[in-house]
C-alpha cells in the first residue's frame, strides 16, 4: 500500500500520521518522485483507507498495484522530460535510428547522416553486444563508443548505447547521452539499481517473455533509486511462430499507456527480424499511440556484423518519416521530438 502525501502537509500532520501508523504496526519506507513524497507501508495495514481520516494524505494506492512509482495511480499525467536537444513523452514523437552494432567510422557516419535527414533525434548503436552465441561479434567496446560519439556530435544527434553490466556503466554513462537496457537485462536488478542512482535517461526494453507487470516492476527499480527519466520500449515477445523473430505486441503499447505515465517506444526491427516487415510494423506502432520508434539501419545489411536481415537501408528512413507525418496527427503527436 502507498500513501501519497499532500504537498502542503504540515509538521503536525506528519507527526500525527506517523503515530497513527505506528499504532497499527505499519512500517514505512519513504519514496520520492518529482518532488512528491509517498510512504510505502509494510507490516500492519491501516483499518481505514479514507484520506479524510489520514491527516496529510492526498490519496491511498491499494496494495494490489505493486509498481507504485511507474503507475498512473501515483502520477496521473503523462510524463514528459528533456533529453537535452529533444523531448520524450507528451505530444512529441521520438525517432531513434542507427545500426545494431557500431562497426566503423564510415558506417556510423552514413547512418548518422541518414538519421539526421529523416528527422531522428537519436543515433542508436551498440558497442557492447549481448549475443546468443559466444562466437558472434561482441562489439568494439570503448573504441565503438568513441566512434559513436563522434558520429552523433558531427550531426547534432543524441547518442544512445546499451549497457550490459554494472562494470561497464561508468564508461558508457560518461560518453552516451541515453543508456539502453536490452531485453536480456530487463531483470538484471543490480544493473537497474545502478542506473537508478545516476541521472542519465534510460531506455528499458521489455524482456522476451515478460508480462507487463514484470516490465513495469523492472522500471520501478530504476525509479525507486531516484532516476525519473525512464522510457519503456516494446520490442516483441517470443512466440511459437518461426516466421517471425518475435511477435510485436501492439496491444501492450495501448495497455502500457493506460497503466503507466512513462513514455512508451517501440522497436519493430527486433520484433520483425525481417526488413520487409519493419516499415508496416513501425506505421502500426505510431497509429497505436507509441511515443517513439527505434529503427535499425545499415549501409550494407548483407555484410552487417549483427542483425543485418532486419536493418533498413538508410534511404528507407525518408519513407518512414513521410508516413509518420501523415499518421501522427491522428494520435495528437508531432514528429521529431525536438525541444
Amino acid at each position: 500500500m502507498l500513501l501519497v502525501l499532500k504537498e502542503t502537509i504540515s509538521g503536525g500532520e506528519r507527526d500525527s500520521l506517523k503515530a497513527r501508523l505506528a499504532s497499527w504496526g505499519a512500517v514505512c519506507a519513504v519514496l520520492k518522485l518529482g518532488g512528491r513524497e509517498a510512504w510505502s507501508l509494510q507490516g500492519g495495514m491501516p483499518p481505514v483507507l479514507d484520506c479524510d481520516l489520514l491527516p496529510g494524505v492526498e490519496r491511498v494506492i491499494p496494495p494490489g498495484e505493486s509498481f507504485f512509482l511507474a503507475s498512473r495511480s501515483f502520477h496521473p499525467a503523462s510524463t514528459q522530460f528533456s533529453l537535452g536537444t529533444a523531448v520524450a513523452g507528451g505530444n512529441r514523437f521520438l525517432l531513434a535510428a542507427g545500426p545494431c552494432a557500431v562497426e566503423s567510422q564510415e558506417q556510423m557516419a552514413i547512418c548518422a547522416q541518414a538519421a539526421k535527414a529523416a528527422g531522428a533525434a537519436i543515433l542508436r548503436g551498440g558497442s557492447f553486444k549481448p549475443r546468443t552465441s559466444p562466437y558472434s561479434f561482441q562489439g568494439l567496446g570503448a573504441k565503438g563508443l568513441e566512434i559513436h560519439r563522434s558520429a552523433a556530435d558531427s550531426h547534432g544527434l543524441l547518442m544512445m548505447s546499451e549497457v550490459l553490466d554494472r562494470q561497464d556503466l561508468p564508461v558508457v554513462s560518461e560518453i552516451a547521452d541515453i543508456l539502453q537496457v536490452g531485453s536480456r537485462n530487463m531483470q538484471n536488478f543490480p544493473l537497474l539499481k545502478a542506473l537508478g542512482q545516476q541521472k542519465k535517461p534510460v531506455l528499458l526494453k521489455r524482456g522476451l517473455a515478460a508480462t507487463r507487470e514484470e516490465f513495469l516492476l523492472a522500471a520501478e527499480y530504476i525509479l525507486a533509486e531516484g532516476n525519473e527519466r525512464v522510457m519503456l520500449c516494446e520490442r516483441g515477445v517470443r512466440s511459437f511462430d518461426p516466421a517471425l523473430r518475435h511477435t510485436l505486441d501492439l496491444g501492450s503499447v495501448v495497455l502500457l499507456k493506460e497503466m503507466t505515465h512513462l513514455p512508451v517506444l517501440v522497436d519493430p526491427s527486433h520484433a520483425a527480424g525481417r526488413r520487409e516487415l519493419v516499415l508496416p510494423m513501425a506505421r502500426a506502432a505510431a497509429a497505436a499511440g507509441a511515443d517513439g520508434l527505434m529503427i535499425e539501419i545499415h549501409p550494407d545489411p548483407a555484410n552487417a556484423l549483427s542483425d543485418g536481415p532486419q536493418a533498413l537501408l538508410p534511404g528507407e528512413l525518408a519513407t518512414l518519416r513521410a508516413d509518420l507525418e501523415r499518421i501522427l496527427p491522428v494520435t495528437g503527436k508531432s514528429f521529431g521530438g525536438q525541444a
